[in-house]
């Protein structure tokens, strides 16, 4: 996972504004923000979060706490993890980001995107893997 992640992660505290987010996500040039409640992740908040719940909603996005509008529990996967581990937990949970994170410690996030773009060379890699054990037991 360590190698197909991004590890630039945009997080707001879950206290702020939907406004602040909305700024936060304009300067990260990111679609989502990890949301921190007491330092540790807890949720995030995307675009699609800001406009299906806030302005489809008329609500004040000054007045609103990222909190409140979060998707939590957080779905994560451990970096030491495979990428196709990745692939089959946004699947399960019709997810397009999924943040690496172990012990509360964010290590990046791996998207849809990502996944996509490296599948190939996850591919490549693992049937390299699988090859250098046919000399131990023969032809397959």
């Amino acid at each position: 996972m360590k190698h197909y992640m991004r590890k630039d992660v945009p997080t707001i505290d879950g206290k702020d504004s939907v406004t602040d987010a909305a700024k936060a996500m304009t300067k990260a040039g990111r679609g989502f923000l990890i949301v921190l409640q007491n330092g540790q992740p807890a949720g995030i908040v995307t675009r699609q979060d800001l406009v299906d719940k806030i302005m489809a909603e008329e609500k004040d996005p000054a007045t609103v706490a990222v909190a409140e509008i979060m998707s939590s529990p957080l779905i994560t996967v451990d970096p030491d993890e495979e990428l196709v581990k990745a692939a089959e937990i946004m699947h399960k949970h019709n997810i397009r980001r999924l943040p690496v994170v172990k012990e509360g410690i964010i290590y990046g996030v791996i998207t849809a995107m990502d996944v996509a773009q490296h599948c190939g060379e996850y591919a490549d890699k693992a049937v390299r893997d699988i090859l250098k054990w046919v000399p131990l037991f023969g032809p397959l």
